[in-house]
C-alpha cells in the first residue's frame, strides 16, 4: 500500500508538471502570434512597396518561429528528462519538416558523384528540356529549349529545378559521352513520281552534308562503349522507302549534333527543293482530294473486260 501511494504521488506530480508546461507553451504561442499581428500592421503602414512588405513579413515569421522553438524547447527540456532527448525529438521533427531540402542535398551529392549530367549538357528531365547552366546544393538551373519553340531551340526562359527530382524523374542527356542524336527528315512524293530518281537525289544530298559526322561519331562511340553498352552497326546516312496514304515516303535518317539540328534540316531541305524543282517527273505529295478512274489511268492488265465510259 505504501508503494502504491508513492507511485500515485509521483504520477500526480508528473501530470501537474506536464499541465504546467502545456499551459506555458500555449501562452508562448499566443504571445508570439500577438507580436506577429502587431508587427504586420506596423509593416503595412510603414512599408509601401509590396515586395519589401513581403520580405519583411517572411523574415518576421522565420524569426518568431525560431524564438518560439527555443522558448518551448527550454520549457519542455525538464519534462523530457534530458537535453539529449529533446534534441532527438527536435531532430526528428526537423527531418520531417525539412524533408525536401535534405533530399535536395542528397540529390546534389548524387549529381557530383555519379554525374548524370554536367554544366553545359543538354538534358530532359520530366517535362523540362534545356541546357544546364548552374548546379547548386538545392537546385540546378537550365536554359529551356522546345516548348512553344520548334526544333529544340531556346525559349529564353531560365528554369530552376529541385535536385531531389533526379531520384524520381527520368533524365535524358543529349550530349553526354555520345554527342550525336539520330534525326529523321520525311519527304513524300506522288505515286506517279520517279521515286527511284528521287531517292538517288536524297542520298546524294545527305552524303554531301552529313558524311563528315560519321568519323567523329565512331570515335565517340568507342569512348562511350567503355562506360555503356552502346553499339551501332551503321552510322552513315540512309534513306528508307515507305508507302503512305498520300504517296511514297522517303525518310532520311542521319546523325546530327543536337544544337545544330534545325540548321542541318534547313540546309538539306533547301537542297531538296532546288533539286526537285529541276526534275520534270518528280512531284511532292500533299493532302489533296483526288478522283481516280481506273479505265483511264489504270494499267492495261487492271482494266475491266468491258470498260464503260
Amino acid at each position: 500500500m505504501a508503494e502504491f501511494q508513492d507511485y500515485l504521488k509521483q504520477a500526480l506530480s508528473d501530470t501537474s508538471l506536464e499541465v504546467s508546461n502545456l499551459i506555458e507553451t500555449i501562452f508562448i504561442i499566443l504571445v508570439l502570434i500577438l507580436i506577429r499581428v502587431v508587427l504586420a500592421r506596423i509593416i503595412d503602414k510603414q512599408v509601401e512597396q509590396t515586395a519589401s512588405r513581403y520580405r519583411w513579413r517572411k523574415n518576421i515569421n522565420y524569426t518568431l518561429v525560431f524564438i518560439g522553438l527555443l522558448l518551448i524547447g527550454r520549457t519542455w527540456i525538464e519534462a523530457l528528462g534530458s537535453l539529449a532527448t529533446f534534441l532527438g525529438l527536435l531532430s526528428a521533427g526537423l527531418a520531417i519538416a525539412l524533408r525536401d531540402p535534405v533530399t535536395d542535398i542528397a540529390g546534389w551529392i548524387f549529381l557530383v558523384w555519379r554525374k548524370p549530367f554536367q554544366l553545359g549538357d543538354r538534358i530532359e528531365i520530366g517535362n523540362h528540356k534545356g541546357d544546364v547552366i548552374d548546379i547548386r546544393f538545392f537546385k540546378f538551373t537550365i536554359l529551356e529549349i522546345g516548348n512553344w519553340v520548334q526544333a529544340d531551340q531556346s525559349t529564353g526562359r531560365v528554369i530552376h529545378i529541385s535536385n531531389h527530382l533526379v531520384f524520381s524523374e527520368s533524365i535524358a542527356n543529349y550530349t553526354s559521352d555520345f554527342e550525336f542524336i539520330w534525326n529523321e527528315i520525311e519527304v513524300v512524293f506522288t505515286f506517279e513520281s520517279d521515286w527511284k530518281r528521287a531517292k538517288q537525289i536524297l542520298e546524294e544530298i545527305t552524303e554531301n552534308h552529313l558524311l563528315d559526322y560519321v568519323s567523329d561519331a565512331e570515335q565517340q562511340i568507342k569512348r562511350a562503349s567503355k562506360s555503356y553498352l552502346i553499339h551501332y552497326r551503321n552510322l552513315t546516312p540512309i534513306v528508307y522507302t515507305d508507302v503512305v496514304d498520300d504517296g511514297i515516303k522517303l525518310t532520311i535518317r542521319h546523325l546530327s549534333n543536337p544544337r545544330r539540328r534545325r540548321g542541318i534540316n534547313q540546309i538539306i531541305w533547301e537542297d531538296i527543293l532546288e533539286a526537285i524543282a529541276k526534275e520534270d517527273n518528280i512531284d511532292f505529295a500533299y493532302k489533296t482530294v483526288r478522283i481516280y478512274q481506273n479505265q483511264i489511268e489504270g494499267k492495261p492488265g487492271t482494266l475491266p473486260d468491258n470498260p464503260q465510259s
